[in-house]
């Protein structure tokens, strides 16, 4: 199973709460007593007053997902090495890492477009900064400076830099300031041995933000903040033909929640969802899911959410079981959810409203018209509308109306829809 870490896991917190685990539980208490029932092999301890610290211990490794302590232990020590934190302000005077922080997405709630267009600023006072910087070269998609610098450094395309330790590489997937030829300059960071699977775990979570990943883009706070690279499909293309592993975990999963499958459609003919799993899967091990296990869970999505054209996609790769419905998943609801919640197409929209179904039910908070705003699905926002959605609703956290959200989410295609229908 997906491992469950908080952010930026450390040993020391886990040796603490193993230490207070063993304390609870010599103490009799239930809480703890029943833990351990549920994640040690052998179940409650017949005399708690000699449990010992290697038994608490086993039994915090099990509960976040690892197979024992020293497996938890191991990929704490390998996550430290691939560990970065993008989400830090960069304080720096200097223009070229203040640019390259700005510039790029960071998975972070600063993503959006006033980042890019305050680096965009940084570039047009400081023009000089590709030349200076192989990494700014590669961000800017300027394919003549990589040349010099390669030809000046011919080993520069495998070296980390900038504020975050990225390679360029890297840098020219993440980047969202206007980039010039970004495809050709990929193409000669790859030729002067690039790796097309770099990448790191970010804040120490186990599933890798990769080259793949900053290209197909998108995620929580939804494409208008973090968007697709204008030139992902291509890119992608081009790092899989030259051995970029096509399981990627987060790919997956930041390019869910919206009906595009133009990802599976480039990943699943490159052998998603089979294979060993890659360099990533031989560094993380268990920490990491299986090809398998990634698939399976779209096809749960899939299901759950009515993306019916994203199933047979699926199938028609031979993927139609989802996981186990005992396997835990953060994914899988929690407890039993609203017809809505399974309408995520036009057409399921129209279906549910022709039943009677209440098209402005919560589920997480919030209705379905507050997420089609977000993720920019305009289709799904008019069939939502047409079929009598209250576009003044609020959500349960924000109190926010779905083009509140929209506003927020820099989704400005559904902002213009729902400003005709608001009231407010």
């Amino acid at each position: 199973m997906a491992p469950s870490l908080p952010v930026n896991p450390s040993l020391e917190r886990f040796r603490r709460d193993a230490r207070r685990l063993q304390r609870a539980v010599r103490a009799n208490d239930p809480e703890a007593l029943a833990h351990v029932s549920r994640h040690h092999p052998s179940g409650s301890p017949a005399d708690p007053a000699a449990f010992a610290l290697t038994a608490a211990q086993h039994v915090v490794a099990r509960a976040v997902g690892f197979g024992s302590w020293p497996r938890l232990r191991a990929y704490l020590h390998t996550a430290e090495e691939l560990r970065r934190d993008p989400t830090t302000s960069i304080v720096d005077d200097d223009p070229l890492a203040r640019f390259l922080s700005l510039a790029c997405l960071t998975y972070s709630p600063g993503d959006g477009p006033d980042r890019w267009n305050a680096a965009a600023e940084i570039l047009r006072a400081h023009p000089d900064l590709p030349s200076r910087s192989l990494h700014v070269a590669a961000a800017v998609g300027d394919a003549s400076a990589v040349a010099r610098h390669l030809d000046a450094d011919p080993g520069g395309a495998t070296h980390q830099g900038g504020p975050f330790g990225w390679t360029a590489l890297f840098h020219l997937a993440a980047c969202r300031v206007p980039q010039r030829d970004p495809v050709a300059t990929a193409r000669l960071l790859l030729d002067a041995g690039a790796d097309p699977n770099a990448g790191y775990l970010w804040l120490a979570l186990p599933t890798p933000f990769t080259v793949l990943t900053l290209c197909f883009g998108e995620g929580e706070a939804g494409p208008g903040r973090q968007p697709r690279h204008p030139a992902g499909d291509e890119l992608a293309g081009l790092l899989l033909d030259r051995g970029a592993d096509p399981n990627d975990a987060q790919t997956l999963y930041d390019r869910t929640f919206a009906r595009d499958d133009g990802h599976l459609r480039i990943l699943l003919p490159a052998g998603l969802g089979r294979g060993d799993g890659g360099p990533w899967q031989r560094r993380l091990g268990e920490a990491l899911e299986t090809p398998v296990e990634m698939v399976q869970r779209q096809v749960d999505w899939a299901r759950d959410r009515g993306f019916t054209d994203r199933l047979e996609l699926l199938a028609s790769y031979g993927f139609t079981e989802g996981r186990p419905a005992t396997a835990p998943s953060p994914w899988r609801p929690k407890g039993p959810e609203p017809p809505v919640a399974a309408a995520g197409t036009p057409d399921g929209v129209r279906a549910l409203a022709a039943a009677g179904g209440d098209l402005n039910a919560r589920f997480d908070g919030h209705t379905l018209l507050h997420h089609a705003a977000w993720i920019g699905d305009v289709e799904l926002v008019e069939a939502l509308l047409e079929c009598g959605a209250d576009p003044d609703v609020v959500d349960d956290q924000h109190g926010a109306t779905p083009l509140g959200w929209a506003e927020h989410g820099q989704a400005e295609a559904t902002a213009a829809v729902l400003r005709l229908r608001s009231r407010t």
